[in-house]
């Protein structure tokens, strides 16, 4: 752990051997953390003072913004043994980030099999195995005995990203079978491989979705899993760690959306300008529906200077019907996201929170009554039944949108989270305020009273 006087000592360039021996040291990961606190003047300062080998390990922990800095500030050499250095997909997804023009300059300086190996991950679609996956994994051949299998992952595969695996293809790279580590150890030298490795592989394709991927990681409890192509020759593995990244990156781009924040990839520490890129759009989109949610009001203007309370009473619906739907939403959502359901499953899940939904419209009808009768005036008395009814309807609307919204997306193979909570509160808020001042309208009519 860095003392505090090496913390500082950058800032006054001072003792710097001390803080170069400290720095190689550490934990990359502590390392990138604490580079990426500095000054951006300093950074390229601090990360001089690293090995090759801790520079390559920690240059993947810092931020994308960081390392685009860096990129600009290091010599040629250092930058081209960095990402050489790196592991495939790393790397594919650093040059996805970088500008164009500097991405090709890094992409024609590489070795022709690491430069082989980003052109094959960046080939592939954005969002599928293909594209996260690594291409550095164990494969063997049929006809191996273990000895020789042992031999060979001692001596070529020393640098794969995880050993822990092994995957028998024949002459065609064709995937055959699987075998573990475990195996091969307590296995004697002269048995065959495809005699102890088992038959039964769980693999992905190269165009499965990546969340699909870390579901079946999950399900099965693996820690890497080989991608295939449409011919079933195995092209890469996908390993736990990268279905971390993948699981918090799905999580984020869900709460975001939700919350109607576009583009997925907005943090706290994002620049002014891209927040601004991200929420505007939804904003401006988010007007629009409103303004049909007061569209939805102004035939109305009669019956609401007849019955002023309503001003008082409506905000209820616009609070509470959302808050209902997004529930719903929050729920289906997660549910569809983990592999708990399915979109075959949607009359079952629509029962369960109509059941739910009738008790909490009953709770939420009976408030605002007893609300209602607070503000209204003795003769207005019949509002707070209409008001009652009318909260108590918007609630079982609210579930039944909150759930039938994202299974539909789901279905037409569209993302479930592309349902925003400010668009379901936004048509309940209409579908309220319709169904409301309407039943006030008809019952001012059927009373005889002035409209």
């Amino acid at each position: 752990m860095l003392t505090q006087e090496s913390r500082t000592s950058l800032t006054e360039i001072a003792d710097l051997n001390q803080l170069k021996y400290e720095l190689n040291e550490m934990p990359a990961i502590d390392v990138g953390d604490y580079i990426a606190e500095l000054p951006p003047e300093r950074q390229a300062i601090a990360f001089r003072l690293l090995n090759k080998t801790q520079a390559t390990d920690v240059f993947e922990y810092l931020p994308q913004e960081v390392q685009e800095q860096l990129i600009g500030l290091l010599h040629d050499a250092q930058v081209c043994h960095i990402v050489e250095s790196m592991r495939p997909d790393d790397r594919a997804e650093l040059f996805d980030e970088l500008p164009a023009g500097i991405a090709k300059r890094l992409v024609q300086q590489l070795s022709p099999e690491e430069r082989q190996a980003t052109a094959t991950i960046l080939g592939y679609a954005e969002g599928t195995a293909g594209r996260v996956m690594t291409t550095e994994y164990v494969r063997l051949r049929q006809g191996l005995t273990v000895g020789e299998a042992l031999s060979k992952i001692r001596l070529a595969d020393r640098d794969k990203e995880t050993v822990y695996y092994a995957y028998v293809t024949d002459n065609n790279r064709k995937l055959k079978q699987v075998v573990s580590l475990r195996q091969l150890l307590f296995s004697i030298p002269d048995a065959r491989i495809e005699d102890i490795a088992s038959d039964r592989v769980i693999k992905a394709k190269t165009d499965t979705p990546q969340e699909e991927v870390a579901q079946l990681m999950k399900r099965y409890d693996l820690i890497a899993v080989p991608v295939v192509d449409r011919e079933d020759r195995l092209v890469g593995i996908i390993t736990v760690d990268d279905v971390v990244d993948i699981l918090e990156q799905e999580a984020t781009e869900d709460i975001q959306k939700l919350a109607g924040v576009s583009g997925g990839d907005e943090s706290s520490l994002s620049s002014p300008l891209q927040k601004l890129k991200n929420r505007l759009p939804w904003l401006l989109g988010m007007m629009g529906l409103y303004i049909g949610a007061s569209s939805a009001i102004a035939p109305f203007q009669t019956t609401i200077s007849a019955v002023p309370v309503l001003a008082v009473i409506m905000p209820l619906f616009s609070n509470t019907g959302g808050t209902v739907g997004i529930q719903a939403l929050t729920v289906t959502i997660r549910s569809l996201g983990v592999g708990e359901v399915t979109s075959q499953d949607t009359l079952k899940i629509l029962k369960k929170e109509l059941m739910a939904g009738l008790g909490t419209a009953l709770a939420l009808g009976m408030t605002m009554v007893l609300l209602s009768l607070i503000w209204t005036k003795p003769e207005e008395r019949w509002v707070a039944i209409v008001a009652g009814l009318v909260m108590a309807s918007n609630s079982i609307v609210a579930v039944t949108l909150g759930t039938l919204l994202p299974m539909g997306l789901k279905r037409l193979k569209l993302d479930p989270a592309l349902v925003s909570g400010p668009l379901v509160t936004t048509m309940l808020d209409t579908i309220g305020f319709i169904l409301f001042l309407s039943l006030i309208t008809f019952s001012l009519k059927v009373l005889h009273l002035p409209s």
